[in-house]
């Protein structure tokens, strides 16, 4: 069963496609402009301090007005007053959790609860942040896993505060989508405290395999998607797709003009399968990226860049393209989350079952500072995402359970790290 929503396609790389606007349309104006008001009334309260203890507002990106902060939904990129040791540390500190059912989306709520979703079963679970207890939320209607796809990214609204809103990637019977339900936090019922899902964005082209899935809010509060090109390597290039891109759109699901084509959400194409998004501590944004049998990427995310899928694979040197800042082969990495922690890029390896550390340069420069660095390999099986948890600390989540990798007593698990 497909999820009905107010949705349409907002937008591809050259134009829009749009119907005429109906009783949904009008509805959903109405409720942007509460959420507008809610937003203007905690800018007038916040216009006289800086949130992050400087002397001004943080410009949004691509000439977008900055919104104003109210109960981030996870921890910001910290800058490094220095630049990271060229070799790292990793200590597991402890297991949060374990027992769940092929985890994927990671996020966090204000005062370190997490959220946790389940691709197989399309469900979202809360994680008590100090002691690992569970309480399920509920599931996500219209989800169809198979293959690749299911119930994949999560996030939490940079509004959270004001409107309890949790944001869910998911594969249905006829495409991906993205769509957001409010969290009840004062029910009383495990299993139905998620209100019915509001699509933002549909369209995005699934596949048995390269769905993408990983979804974020940026620094400018704007939502960024990571989408796969389903196994049609032409899709990438294509720029009337959705797919083989990173998305960036409006809490509600709109293009932004400052986006590099007006009326689009298309933010870089030529992508083969994005699983991860990170910010550095200067706002600059990463992403991770599936290879095919040669190279596996971490790449440097300008906007309207061309990475070159199927074209070409890692370091191609070819005009019109942008090559990545690092590549592994596949056996080594098989890339899904990252996060930003201590002046590094940690990625989750899922075929090379390992942690990576590309410590960078603090410049947005097109090299790391020093040679990536590997950790846990083969400790805890295939690894799924990370999530920058504060200071020096990261949550990492296994993925033995997803049918490809081989679970063991206790799978699937989140852990704690402390990083440097």
């Amino acid at each position: 069963m497909a999820v009905e929503g107010i949705g349409a396609v907002r937008g591809v790389l050259f134009g829009s496609v749009r119907g005429p606007a109906g009783p949904r349309d009008r509805r959903r104006g109405l409720r942007r402009g509460t959420v507008a008001a809610l937003a203007a009334g905690s800018l007038v309260l916040t216009a006289g301090c800086s949130s992050d203890g400087g002397s001004g507002s943080v410009a949004g990106i691509g000439g977008t007005p900055p919104v104003a902060r109210s109960s981030p939904a996870a921890p910001k990129p910290s800058a490094s007053p220095s630049l990271p040791p060229a070799k790292g540390s990793v200590r597991v500190v402890s297991t949060l959790t374990e027992g769940l059912d092929s985890p994927w989306g990671l996020a966090a709520l204000p005062g370190g609860d997490l959220l946790v979703s389940s691709r197989d079963k399309g469900t979202i679970t809360r994680i008590d942040g100090k002691t690992g207890r569970k309480t399920l939320l509920g599931a996500v209607p219209g989800v169809s896993p198979a293959g690749e796809g299911g119930l994949l990214g999560i996030a939490v609204s940079p509004t959270y505060g004001a409107d309890h809103l949790v944001y869910a990637y998911f594969t249905t019977e006829s495409d991906n989508r993205i769509a957001r339900m409010q969290y009840d936090e004062n029910g009383t019922t495990p299993g139905r405290l998620l209100g019915a899902p509001d699509t933002i964005l549909r369209g995005i082209p699934k596949g048995a395999i390269h769905n993408g899935g990983r979804i974020a809010f940026g620094p400018d509060h704007m939502l960024y998607a990571g989408t796969g090109e389903t196994g049609d390597g032409s899709l990438a290039q294509d720029k009337k797709s959705l797919a083989g891109k990173i998305l960036r759109m409006t809490p509600d699901g709109e293009p932004l003009h400052g986006n590099p084509a007006a009326d689009s959400v298309v933010y870089s194409y030529g992508h083969r399968n994005v699983e991860g998004l990170a910010w550095d501590g200067q706002e600059q944004l990463w992403a991770s990226e599936f290879g095919h049998d040669t190279w596996d990427e971490l790449n440097r995310i300008v906007p309207g860049g061309n990475y070159g899928w199927p074209e070409a694979e890692g370091r191609a040197g070819r005009k019109g393209f942008i090559d990545p800042v690092a590549q592994w082969k596949p056996s080594e990495a098989s890339p899904s989350g990252i996060a930003f922690v201590k002046g590094s890029i940690w990625m989750a390896g899922l075929r090379g079952e390992r942690l990576w550390r590309i410590p960078l340069s603090g410049s947005g420069g097109k090299e790391p500072l020093a040679a990536p660095q590997s950790f846990l390999k083969g400790k805890y099986g295939r690894l799924r995402t990370v999530l920058a948890a504060g200071g020096d600390r990261l949550w990492l989540v296994t993925s033995n359970t997803d049918t490809r990798g081989t679970p063991k007593p206790g799978d699937d698990r989140i852990l704690e790290l402390a990083v440097r």
